[in-house]
């Protein structure tokens, strides 16, 4: 993959995922805080933030959203590991769990 294809995908999750946030965060805010994991104060800047903003935020070539399931214990619990599909739902409530907490201590 090129380089400019990759920057043009990255803005596009960029925008994307603004715009979702944005949503998310007028809809339901408490939800929206725990569902991205971003603060009260990011919360109000993204809530706040215009269509230019969101268009000129998005065009950085760094992802703005990242992945939360920062060790094995989360990443095995979403995958299973060849698991039975019956353990599947619980495997994924502990690990929502798990990430739940982890929001409430960083928040």
């Amino acid at each position: 993959m090129e380089t400019t294809q990759i920057l043009a995908e990255i803005r596009e999750a960029n925008l994307s995922y603004l715009m979702l946030a944005q949503s998310l965060i007028r809809a339901d805010r408490e939800q929206a805080l725990f569902r991205l994991g971003v603060s009260e104060e990011t919360a109000n800047l993204i809530n706040a933030l215009t269509p230019a903003q969101m268009m000129k935020i998005a065009t950085s070539n760094t992802l703005l959203c990242r992945f939360r399931m920062d060790d094995d214990l989360v990443w095995g619990l979403l995958t299973n590991h060849g698991k039975s599909s019956a353990n599947d739902s619980v495997s994924r409530l502990h690990a929502s769990i798990l990430m739940a907490g982890r929001h409430q201590e960083a928040a």
